[in-house]
């Protein structure tokens, strides 16, 4: 998987300039809509429903054409979709609001797909505890999940980051550096965990499922598309849970169906099922409605806006965390109400729930 904001400062000012460079430019009704898409567990479904027909079908349904396009690095997944290139990306509940948010375009998140429960984890060569941590150099990707991560689990044991050393490693070389000898800690997300746990003498020291619901992965569109062509979102809606569907069915055609996403995120069944083990996937839009809704989703965008506005995610010369708004389907903001970038929009996912689409 791969999910991170590498060189998001450069991004953000690169994602600003283009953002308010197309801000001129109204939405409107149309036809044609593209969704970007990377690979990691919680997102093979949508290339999934492409190649099923599953995609057509409900495109069909609603007069629309929908692509689901791949891009093969994360970032630049982001970076076009912020630049108006995409109608549509998916990305973490950090990244949304770093990225898009941070850089002036109004997102709404349609669809909340899962949480990682122990996808991402903190590995130690020859220790034991968090605690054992300290002092040590950290392989890493800076300014992502992962640092998050980090953050969330130095706090545990009263430890800083002043207390270690961050080296900033790509996720293509984060296992290879864990071979080194001078390498003893890493923070990662599976398939690379599965790969740095596998060495000698190393103990997962912590991992997300100790801070559920914290790293969120979401299907986000842009609001103003989405408020002149809210069929785009029934239909994406529609698609997504009736792929779930079929994923987690137990039978045959689930089995045939994880096969073909495992084959497309370059693994096999069993590795792709135990990436799936620590996924907390919605298989159902009311499990989903039901996480949107509560008041988990609002304490936790208040540890990630604290986070982000504590290492300048939040853009260049950002005094406050409250200069981005985000809005919430209770009805509940933080941060400028003037300004709301980012939404979490159940409405869709609800009228699936109640069998509406």
């Amino acid at each position: 998987m791969a999910r991170f904001s590498q060189s998001l400062i450069g991004l953000l000012t690169a994602a600003t300039m283009t953002a308010s460079l197309g801000a001129t430019a109204q939405a409107a009704p149309k036809k044609d809509f593209d969704i970007a898409w990377t690979i990691y567990v919680g997102w093979m479904p949508w290339p999934y429903a492409a190649e099923a027909g599953i995609v057509k079908k409900w495109g069909d349904k609603y007069g629309i054409n929908i692509k689901v396009t791949q891009i093969n690095d994360y970032v630049e997944s982001i970076n076009q979709y912020t630049a108006g290139k995409f109608d549509g990306v998916t990305v973490t509940n950090m990244d949304s609001l770093t990225v898009p948010a941070a850089g002036g375009v109004d997102t709404s998140a349609i669809v909340l797909g899962d949480f990682s429960n122990g996808n991402d984890g903190i590995v130690l060569k020859n220790g034991k505890t968090i605690a054992d941590i300290k002092g040590r150099k950290i392989n890493i990707v800076e300014l992502s999940v992962s640092h998050y991560l980090l953050a969330r689990a130095l706090a545990t044991v009263k430890l800083r980051e002043r207390d270690i050393k961050i080296i900033n490693t790509s996720d293509a070389d984060i296992v290879g550096a864990f071979k080194s000898p001078d390498s003893t800690a890493v923070v990662t997300w599976n398939p690379q965990l599965m790969e740095v746990k596998a060495e000698p003498s190393t103990t997962e020291v912590f991992n997300s499922s100790k801070v559920p619901g914290e790293i969120q992965d979401l299907l986000v569109i842009k609001t103003e598309t989405l408020k002149d062509n809210p069929d785009l979102g029934k239909a994406l809606v529609g698609i997504w849970y009736e792929t779930l569907a079929v994923m987690s069915d137990t039978g045959d055609k689930g089995k045939a169906a994880r096969e073909a996403m495992a084959k497309a995120s370059g693994t096999d069944l069993a590795g792709f099922d135990s990436q799936l083990k620590t996924t907390r996937m919605f298989n159902t839009p009311k499990e989903a409605v039901s996480f949107a809704k509560s008041a988990d989703l609002v304490k936790t965008m208040e540890s990630v806006r604290t986070f982000c506005f504590e290492h300048s995610l939040l853009g260049e010369g950002v005094k406050s965390k409250d200069a981005i708004g985000i809005a919430f389907p209770s009805g509940e903001t933080m941060g400028r109400k003037s300004n709301l970038k980012l939404r979490f929009d159940a409405s869709f996912m609800q009228m699936a729930a109640d069998g509406k689409l």
